[in-house]
């Protein structure tokens, strides 16, 4: 899982925008900071590729309510809705934004935008999606299911690798976990989200560093077992982080209870 993503930004600060706690421009400089100039290309009833600011005012004019990510894997299209051939090229990018208008549901997947030697920036690419209602966890579920994965998975990591000597960086994201209420302002939220959504996308930044991490281990010296044990308390860990940003990023459009 790739720590910093495209769709997070616009999503956070699009909502941000949508919900009138921050101008069109704040938010398109805070997501471009992130992440390089981003064109749209797709807009319906606009032609080429237009800058994030006209990009997000089309959509505005086209009735845009909202912005919720999804964060599918193979086998886990957490957050999508079809169709087919959307679902796929999501998946392949391992990230999309579904937009609410008026009208249509639409769906924006992004995509590195290298221009020349020193140009890059993101390129999202509109397309038709199916509406119908998200198969996404709430944030108070998907709170609740990470607080499990972690604990579940930090032991049976520890109990696998105990032998092995970590590589620094891995200890101190292990460590960072255990002060993860000090860093609420990692998870990378914008205003108007409630507390905690950014105290679960922090945790959740935390912990995706955590699997990168052990992903890129070598697991020597584990016999098959044990390799086999690391490798489902990884996938277990990042299916429970993905559920989490999803749940903490689409917070803010959630009903009210």
């Amino acid at each position: 899982m790739r720590l910093t993503l495209p769709s997070t930004g616009l999503v956070a600060w699009g909502n941000a925008w949508l919900t009138g706690h921050v101008g069109l421009d704040e938010a398109a400089d805070v997501v471009e900071r992130q992440g390089g100039p981003h064109v749209v290309a797709g807009v319906p009833g606009e032609s080429g590729e237009l800058p994030l600011r006209q990009g997000l005012g089309a959509l505005r004019v086209a009735g845009l309510t909202g912005l919720r990510l999804a964060l599918p894997a193979p086998g886990d299209p957490l957050g999508l809705t079809g169709p087919p051939d959307f679902n796929t090229a999501a998946i392949d990018a391992g990230e999309a934004v579904l937009a609410t208008t008026r009208e249509r549901s639409l769906g924006l997947i992004p995509a590195e935008d290298r221009r020349g030697s020193s140009y890059v920036g993101t390129r999202w690419e509109v397309h038709e999606t199916r509406s119908g209602a998200l198969d996404t966890p709430a944030l108070p579920e998907a709170d609740r299911q990470l607080t499990l994965a972690v604990r579940d998975a930090t032991e049976a990591l520890l109990s696998v690798d105990g032998g092995q000597e970590w590589r620094p960086e891995i200890a101190e994201a292990l460590g960072a976990l255990r002060d993860s209420h000090r860093h609420e302002h990692v998870g990378g939220l914008a205003p108007g989200y409630p507390a905690r959504a950014h105290r679960v996308a922090a945790l959740a930044s935390r912990l995706a560093v955590v699997v990168d991490l052990a992903r890129s281990t070598e697991s020597v010296g584990l016999s098959a077992a044990h390799v086999e044990r690391r490798s489902e308390a990884l996938r277990t860990l990042d299916r429970a982080v993905r559920r989490a940003r999803v749940a903490a990023y689409n917070s803010v459009l959630d009903p009210v209870r």
